[in-house]
Formats: structure tokens, sequence, C-alpha cells
């Protein structure tokens, strides 16, 4: 049982979910679908390969494994599908690059032919130093609500944000940052209108929020369109922010590294005393969500619930920790504290990620090698 994922069913629950396998792969750590069909899944195995899988067959994608170095908490990350993805074969990846020490941050497009992606159409759009660590790279790609993409990275490792760079607007490690890939193939990308540090002097351009210290994955509520990050906490807290739509939390300052969750965090700066932070919306510390005494390490953040198979689920934010395991949910309300947190059974031993296909469906992916469609349990 140590080398598979240990599932539990207990707690008998209107919200209790069944692992439902759809197979084992080489360290996955990030799962999506097809925009236009559900059924046509994506694996992304850190070593650096999309591994698609149809009505059990599986084929690989994509390998940019020549590119990658996983090292630390590197690696090939995620990947987004373009909104028109059906008819222009394009999509994107996250990776950790090779042969740079330690590895940088770049965010690249890549072009599907006959049914996969080969690593000569990759494009690099952003590349971003990541200097001293290999740990804290964040590493979610996803497309917005109104068509523009979202990318997350980390504060660049260490202790308490040794570098200082989640609170200064000229770095674009501990950001959310939002460009517009979609361009007529001269110029790699553009700057949304809306971007609020355009202005500003010394700032990136690129910054849509910041204030984050690794937010490792995020998610968009596919019937509100709100934002939802699952922060990686330091030593006393995990935390889950909140921005709802339209404004998406636009220019919003989460408050790392002078807030860790709700609690002051280990900056001393006097810049953190006249900062106006936005609050999370859920947080909890690193023993069980529940109140025993397990260890907790790493908010794994996952999707609000919004296929109606998934009953009392539905319109209900699924999440995790990699070191407990256990698969939470509550409902998200903007502005205030989530209080009705609840454990939905399984067990899932080194949650990595959750995936959503385009008609809802939740997924579970282990690092171990399970992945994982989330049933409802009747």
């Amino acid at each position: 049982m140590a080398a598979a994922l240990l599932v539990l069913l207990c707690c008998a629950s209107a919200q209790a979910l069944t692992p439902q396998s759809i197979g084992s792969f080489d360290q996955p750590i990030f799962l999506t679908s097809a925009p236009a069909n559900p059924d046509r899944l994506f694996v992304v195995e850190r070593e650096g390969r999309i591994v698609e899988v149809e009505n059990g067959n599986r084929t690989v994608f994509a390998d940019i494994s020549a590119r990658v170095d996983p090292a630390g908490e590197g690696g090939l990350l995620s990947v987004a599908f373009s909104p028109d993805f059906q008819s222009s074969g394009r999509l994107f990846v996250y990776y950790t690059g090779k042969d740079e020490n330690p590895a940088e941050i770049h965010v690249a497009e890549m072009v599907a032919s006959g049914g996969s992606a080969p690593l000569s159409s990759l494009r690099n759009l952003i590349t971003i130093p990541h200097p001293n660590q290999t740990n804290h790279y964040g590493g979610q790609l996803q497309f917005g609500p109104e068509g523009n993409l979202f990318i997350s990275t980390g504060d660049g490792g260490g202790g308490d944000d040794e570098e200082h760079n989640a609170q200064d607007l000229s770095s674009e490690l501990g950001k959310i940052l939002r460009i517009d890939p979609d361009t007529d193939g001269v110029i790699v990308f553009s700057i949304p209108p809306g971007n609020p540090f355009v202005s500003t002097s010394g700032a990136a351009p690129t910054i849509w929020s910041y204030g984050l210290r690794n937010p490792f994955r995020f998610s968009f509520d596919r019937v509100t369109g709100a934002l939802l990050i699952g922060d990686v906490g330091e030593g006393s807290r995990e935390e889950v922010d909140y921005a709802p739509a339209p404004g998406l939390g636009a220019g919003a300052n989460y408050g790392w590294n002078c807030r860790e969750g709700f609690l002051a965090g280990p900056a001393t700066d006097e810049g953190c005393g006249s900062g106006t932070f936005t609050d999370p919306i859920f947080d909890y510390t690193h023993s069980d969500p529940g109140g025993d005494t397990a260890y907790g390490c790493a908010i794994i953040g996952g999707y609000v619930a919004r296929n109606t198979n998934y009953g009392d689920l539905y319109g209900r934010y699924l999440y995790g920790d990699l070191c407990l395991g256990e698969l939470r949910s509550f409902t998200p309300r903007p502005g205030r504290p989530a209080g009705d947190d609840v454990a939905l059974g399984p067990l899932v031993e080194r949650l990595a990620s959750f995936g959503e296909g385009t008609d809802g469906t939740v997924y579970a992916v282990s690092l171990s090698g399970p992945v994982y469609r989330l049933a409802p349990a009747d």
C-alpha cells in the first residue's frame, strides 16, 4: 500500500467521493482536458511529458524532457490549452529549464499537429529568473473567463521570502501574472488592457496581483468566474485566497511575507505596517484542518465543483494537502472566512494536484503515480 494511492472511505457523508482510477503515470503533477472534449484527458508528468488518455488508450502527446530540469520542486508543472485549441492547436506549458543553475521559469507556446505537439514547435514566451533556490516555483497556467492567460509564480524559494520578491513589484516572483498570448506570431504576447501596474514606475507590467508565497495551484469558478488561489504557507498557515469576478483581484496584495494566512508574517519591514492586504477566505494550521494532530505541509488548491452530478458538493471548493492527503471542501464566501470545512472521505497519498475536465468532472493526481476521477459516492 505504501507504493499505491491509499483510499479510505470513512464517515458517511452526503459529500463523499469515490476515486475511480484512470491509470498510473510517472510522477504525474497535473491534469486537464481538451477544451471541446472532456473525454480527451492530458496528464502532465513532471519529467517533461504530456500523456493523452482517451477511452482507456494513452499516447505521448508532447515530450519536452530535453528542455526540463525537474530538480527540487521544478519540472514540467502544468499545461493550458488555448480556448481555440480545436482550430489553432495551441497550448501553453510552464516548466523549469535545463542547463540553468538554478533552473529558470519558462512559459512557452506549443502547436499540435497530427495529434501531438512536437518539441520543434516550442516557442518561449516568458523567462523568469529564479536565482539561488530550487523551490517555490509556483507553476499553474489557466485561461481566465475573459480569455487571457493567468500564470502563478512562487517567491523565489528559501525561508521567509529571503529575497523579498513577493512585495517587490519589479519582480515577477510571488505573483499572479496575466498576459494575452493571442498574437500574430511576431510578438510573443501582449499586455492586456486592465493590468493594474502598467503605469507604475519600475513595476513589471505582467503583474496582476502580488504578495504570494507559493501559489502552486489556482483555478476559476466556471459559474461565477471567481479566482481561487491555494497559496502554500511557511511554518504556520496554509491559505485560500478569493477574488470575485469581474475584478478578479486586479492589484490585490495578498500579504506575504507581511502576512501568513490571517496572522502576521515573518517580515519586520516598516512597509508591512502601511500595507493594505487582502485576507484569505480560509486558512488552516499545519495540524489537520479537522482538528487532529496529523501534520500538514502544503495546500493543494482545487476547483469549485460545478458538475451537477456532485449533488451536495455543487458550489463547494475542493482542496487537499500534500502531506495529509485528505480531500476536503468548503463553501467559498467572498469577504469572510469559510466556516463549513469538511472532509470528503478519500485519502490520496502524495496529493500533487487536482484537475478539471471541461464537463466539470474533478480529478485527483498523486505524485506516486495514480490519477483518479472523483465520482459521487453513490
